[in-house]
C-alpha cells in the first residue's frame, strides 16, 4: 500500500486536475471548430447515433479525400461546410463513445463545445487514474506521483486531442483503468471478472485498446503461473467475461460486413482506399527517407503539432521547443534505465513484494511495446505518423519519465519537487499556444 501522503500532495493534486479542467475548457472553447484530427466524422457519427441510433455503417462516399483537402486547407471555412454532414468515415468504430456522446448531443442540441466538454471530463479520468497509478507504484515518492499527473494533465498534444469530439478519450480513460486495476490485482488482489469488465468495455470503444486484451493475460500469467488451476480459471473468467461484452458487436460486424471482418476494417480500408500508403512513398522515398521523416513527424506530434497535422512547432518560441521536449525525454530516458539497473537486483526486505512489483512494471513495459507494435501494424498500409498512438500507453511513458526525473534529483530531496513543478508550469505554454498558436493559425483566413 502507498505510504501516507504529505499534507501538500492531496491539495496539490486537486489543484493540478482543476488546472486541466480549465485548460481543457479554454481548448474545447476557443479551438477552431473541426481542427482536430477527425473531428467533423467522429461529430457525425454522434449525430446519426441519436437522430437514428446504433449503429451506422461504413459505406463508400463517406470518405471523400478531395473535399477533406479543400475543407482543411480552407480551414473549415464556412462556404465551404454545406456538406459537412456526408464525412462519416468513421462509422466503423466500435460505438460506447457514441453512444454516450449521443446524450450530450440531444441535451445540448448538436452543440460542438458541449461534445468537446464531455471529452475533457474523459480526459479528467485519464488525468485522476495517472495520479492513483504512480502513487502506488512509486510510494513515498509523492513528487513523482504528481509529475506523472502533470505530464499526462499538460502535454500539449494529449490535451489538444482531449478536447475534441474523438473516442480516444473514452479509449485512454479504460486504458488507464486497466492499468491501474492490474496493478491493484498484482499487488493486493482483484477478480478477473472485473479486468474481464474493463477490457469487454474497451472492445466497444477502440481498437487501439485492444492491446489490453493481451496484456491483461499477461499479468494473470505472471501472476498464477506457478498455479496452473488458478490460472486456467481466471484466464477463462477474464476471456467469458470481455467477450460477452465485446462479442455481439464483432457478431454485428460479421453480419454487416462478412467474415472475417468482425472489426470492420476492412470495410474501412475498402472506403479510404485512395489515402497516402507506405508503400507507395517507400517506393518513392526509399527506407532511409521513410524512417527518418516517420520517426520525426511521430516525435513531434507526440508533444504538438495541432489540427490535422497541419500546425507543427518548428518555428514557434525561437524553434526550441521540440529541442526542448527531446532533451527531457532523453533525460527521462537514462535516468530511467540508471534507476533500473541499480535497483532492478537490490535485496528487499520483502521479496515478495519485491517481485509483485516487479512484475507490474513488467506491465508497464509490454503495455508500451504492444502500443508500439499497434503502431508499426497501422503504418505497414496507411502513413500514420501521429503521436497520439502512443497515448494508450501514456501512464507508462509518464512513468519512465518521472522515475528518470527522480534519478537525477535524488541526490538533493528538496530539488526533487521541480519535476512536478516544471511539469506544471507546462500549463503556460498550453495557455500560449492555444491563443497565440492554435487560434489564429487554424482560424479561417
Amino acid at each position: 500500500m502507498p505510504k501516507r501522503l504529505a499534507p501538500i500532495d492531496r491539495p496539490a493534486a486537486a489543484l493540478i486536475l482543476l488546472c486541466y479542467l480549465l485548460a481543457g475548457a479554454l481548448f474545447a472553447i476557443y479551438t477552431p471548430a473541426w481542427q482536430a484530427p477527425d473531428e467533423p466524422a467522429h461529430y457525425n457519427y454522434i449525430r446519426q447515433v441519436a437522430q437514428a441510433g446504433c449503429c451506422p455503417r461504413i459505406e463508400e462516399g463517406d470518405w471523400d479525400s478531395a473535399r477533406l483537402s479543400l475543407l482543411t486547407s480552407a480551414r473549415f471555412a464556412a462556404e465551404h461546410l454545406e456538406r459537412l454532414d456526408e464525412i462519416q468515415y468513421e462509422d466503423h468504430h466500435p460505438p460506447l463513445y457514441y453512444l454516450l456522446a449521443s446524450l450530450v448531443f440531444k441535451l445540448r442540441d448538436g452543440d460542438l463545445i458541449a461534445l468537446r466538454l464531455f471529452s475533457v471530463a474523459l480526459g479528467a479520468g485519464v488525468v485522476f487514474l495517472g495520479y492513483e497509478l504512480a502513487r502506488r507504484l512509486l510510494p513515498g515518492k509523492p513528487h513523482a506521483a504528481l509529475a506523472v499527473m502533470a505530464l499526462v494533465a499538460f502535454l500539449p498534444q494529449h490535451l489538444h486531442i482531449l478536447a475534441s469530439v474523438n473516442n480516444d478519450a473514452l479509449a485512454w480513460l479504460l486504458a488507464a483503468g486497466t492499468l491501474l486495476a492490474l496493478t491493484r490485482y498484482l499487488l493486493d488482489d482483484m477478480p478477473a471478472w472485473q479486468l474481464g469488465i474493463l477490457v469487454g468495455l474497451a472492445l466497444l470503444t477502440k481498437t487501439t485498446a485492444y492491446f489490453l486484451a493481451l496484456l491483461v493475460p499477461l499479468a494473470i500469467w505472471l501472476k498464477q503461473r506457478t498455479k496452473r488451476e488458478a490460472l486456467w480459471r481466471e484466464l477463462a473468467i477474464f476471456f467469458v467475461v470481455a467477450c460477452l461484452i465485446g462479442g455481439p458487436w464483432w457478431l454485428r460486424n460479421v453480419v454487416e460486413y462478412g467474415l472475417p471482418d468482425f472489426l470492420g476494417l476492412a470495410a474501412h480500408d475498402r472506403v479510404v482506399a485512395d489515402q497516402p500508403r507506405s508503400a507507395d512513398y517507400l517506393a518513392e522515398h526509399g527506407l532511409a527517407n521513410y524512417l527518418a521523416r516517420s520517426s520525426s513527424t511521430t516525435f513531434k506530434s507526440f508533444w504538438g503539432q495541432f489540427g490535422w497535422m497541419a500546425l507543427p512547432l518548428d518555428s514557434v518560441l525561437g524553434g526550441w521547443l521540440y529541442r526542448s521536449f527531446a532533451l527531457l525525454s532523453l533525460a527521462g530516458l537514462t535516468g530511467a534505465l540508471l534507476s533500473l539497473r541499480s535497483s532492478w537486483h537490490r535485496v528487499s526486505e520483502r521479496p515478495l513484494m519485491s517481485n509483485r512489483a516487479r512484475q507490474v512494471w513488467l506491465v508497464m513495459l509490454a503495455a508500451f511495446i504492444l502500443v508500439a507494435l499497434q503502431f508499426v501494424y497501422y503504418n505497414l498500409e496507411f502513413l500514420q505518423w501521429q503521436g497520439r498512438y502512443f497515448f494508450p500507453a501514456l501512464l507508462p511513458i509518464a512513468l519512465c519519465l518521472a522515475v528518470g526525473a527522480d534519478y537525477w534529483l535524488c541526490r538533493w530531496p528538496r530539488a526533487r519537487w521541480l519535476a512536478p513543478l516544471l511539469l506544471t508550469s507546462l500549463l503556460v505554454l498550453d495557455l500560449y499556444l492555444l491563443f497565440r498558436v492554435i487560434a489564429p493559425g487554424l482560424s479561417p483566413g
